[in-house]
Order: C-alpha cells, then structure tokens, then sequence
C-alpha cells in the first residue's frame, strides 16, 4: 500500500506538470488557449445560470482584444 510520504509527493509532482503544461501552453498558443478560454466560458455565462456559475464563466474569460484605435468598431473612423 502507498504511504502518505509517497502519496504526497506524487500529488506535488502532478501538480508541477499540469503548472508546467498550462505555463507552455500560454506562451507558445496563445490564440489557442483563448479560443478555449472562450470555449468554456460562454455556456457558463448564459442566462439562467447559477450566480456563481456566470461569476466562475466572467473568470474564466479573457478579455476583449484591444483594437488599433480603441473604438472596436468598423475601422471607417474618420480622422
């Protein structure tokens, strides 16, 4: 049978990795891990929803990409 020593140290060891997986993933796809992000917030965010449930989906995504100007808008601003 696993001791608690050995568990623990298994745990922490997971833990390291899923960090590490996470860390890599943000840095070499970040249009990627965005699109997930979006993925999995927007079904949280519908109306209906527990509260916490849309507080966990707001978390969960990213935020608005900024645009050239600011506006966001159709980029026919006049100057």
């Amino acid at each position: 049978m696993m001791g608690a020593g050995l568990l623990a140290q298994y745990a922490v060891i997971a833990i390291a990795v899923l960090l590490s997986i996470v860390f890599v993933a943000r840095k070499q796809f970040p249009a990627g891990v965005r699109r997930l992000r979006i993925l999995c917030a927007v079904p949280l965010l519908r109306e209906g929803r527990a509260q916490w449930l849309q507080r966990v989906g707001r978390w969960l995504a990213p935020a608005p990409k900024a645009t050239a100007n600011g506006c966001g808008g159709c980029n026919n601003c006049d100057p």
